[in-house]
């Protein structure tokens, strides 16, 4: 059974966009947008110091993880910060790696927020709204330079004071998943042609995409290709739903340039039977992932987990 990556599941406060004190509107919205734009100078320099040191007498908040898959080098770690009522919490953030929280830290590494908000003709049923609690993700780029387990310090600023978060990573020796610069696998995608036709044969989206007229194997090495593994319904989260919307979105912005091909997950759309040959190919067992590939067939760029539209953005001009 695939794992889900997304470790937000359950998290968050009233899906409507409203906070538990019955809060909405433009602080909220001038949160996200002050999120967005983070500098490293803004937080307090390690200098030494452990992560047991840099959260000394800092509000406790929670960090969910988005992402899973870490080995040694250059990672994103994506992640949502939620506070004590179960409600996401925006505010210029940052990120400090130790081996232990007794261990000397390294860091900030920012982490600004990436909207998960699309523009209203690309939601689909159930998509995050800008006034919801859950529409942006955090992401900062680690450098994490060994293999075994790494301890997290997530601070977040917001109302004023300074929060901090603690959770911890495992990075693998290696990953069988493919990497930026290798070619990825020419594997058949489901097409509507493929499914006789069937659009929820493929698809769990509502309304469904345009993103499965192309297999990967057909276009591969021959043109930019955005391959999206993911399932819009049966993702356990509304946090990682988004992508599928984003992907609609840039395909009308790059879809002369860039082939965008959406491939559902499991097989018969149904849990129980397992995943479908494609994400198989790709080694995977957490989704979604991204995987943008350029004429030449190699990963352009990867992004696992939840990402917004900004991430999404780059990952597609990487490829061309």
């Amino acid at each position: 059974m695939l794992l889900p990556v997304v470790l937000l599941a359950g998290c968050g406060g009233d899906e409507t966009g409203e906070s538990r004190d019955g809060s909405r509107g433009t602080s909220f919205e001038a949160a996200v947008a002050g999120a967005r734009s983070v500098e490293a100078d803004g937080f307090p320099r390690s200098r030494g110091r452990t992560l047991d040191q840099l959260a000394k007498r800092l509000p406790a908040v929670e960090a969910a993880l988005a992402t899973s898959a870490f080995t040694p080098g250059e990672n994103r770690l994506g992640f949502g910060v939620i506070d004590k009522a179960g409600s996401f919490v925006y505010g210029k953030t940052a990120v400090y790696l130790a081996r232990s929280p007794k261990s000397p830290a390294v860091g900030p590494f920012p982490a600004p927020a990436d909207p998960l908000v699309v523009e209203p003709p690309f939601r689909s049923r159930g998509a995050v709204e800008g006034t919801d609690h859950i529409s942006a993700i955090y992401a900062a780029n680690v450098d994490l330079p060994a293999p075994g387990r790494w301890s997290v310090l997530v601070m977040t600023k917001n109302g004023g004071k300074t929060f901090g978060a603690a959770t911890e990573v495992r990075v693998a020796r290696s990953s069988p998943i493919p990497a930026v610069g290798e070619l990825a696998p020419r594997v058949a995608t489901d097409t509507l042609a493929s499914a006789g036709g069937d659009i929820e044969a493929i698809e769990t989206r509502v309304p469904a995409d345009e993103m499965h007229e192309t297999s990967f194997d057909d276009v591969a090495g021959k043109k930019p290709v955005a391959l999206l593994f993911a399932t819009p319904r049966l993702c356990q989260s509304r946090v990682c739903g988004p992508v599928v919307d984003i992907a609609a979105q840039l395909q009308k912005r790059y879809g002369d340039r860039v082939e965008f091909i959406h491939q559902e997950v499991y097989v018969d759309n149904e849990v129980d039977k397992g995943l479908r040959p494609p994400l198989r190919a790709f080694r995977l067992q957490t989704e979604p992932w991204l995987f943008t590939v350029d004429r030449k067939g190699r990963v352009a760029a990867r992004l696992e987990g939840s990402f917004g539209t900004e991430a999404f953005d780059r990952a597609v001009k990487a490829a061309l």
